[in-house]
């Protein structure tokens, strides 16, 4: 899966936001004053298509585009090129960085080692 720029990646939030939506509906979803060029966000919408981001589909000359990536998908890929590329593909060292520059209490870390406890405990499809 391809990268995306922080423009593709904004408007990629806003997609998975409405779920279906035109062009139109991705720029009033801006609220950006003055409103951006029809012809830019199409633009941005057809290069998320060809990167395999999104599909379409036509009502007479209007598009209505749709999410292929879910958002968890692409946050889960992101995620592991992060931490591949910048932690030396340590998931510790992410969260070690995370307590020092955080500044997370013992209480946040508790509430995340509560949280891996009950995800431990939950039943697996495999049984």
């Amino acid at each position: 899966m391809e990268k995306l720029t922080k423009v593709e990646e904004e408007i990629m939030q806003i997609i998975w936001q409405l779920e279906r939506c035109t062009v139109r509906d991705v720029i009033d979803s801006l609220n950006q004053k003055p409103a951006p060029p029809h012809s830019t966000i199409s633009s941005v919408v057809r290069i998320l298509e060809k990167k395999g981001f999104l599909d379409h589909k036509a009502y007479g000359r209007t598009y209505e585009y749709f999410p292929i990536i879910s958002k968890e998908e692409y946050s889960k890929r992101s995620v592991s090129s992060l931490v591949q590329n910048y932690f030396g593909g340590s998931v510790k060292r992410l969260v070690s960085f995370l307590v020092k520059k955080e500044n997370l209490s013992t209480q946040d870390i508790n509430d995340m080692i509560q949280q891996l406890e009950d995800s431990d405990q939950k039943p697996t499809n495999n049984d």
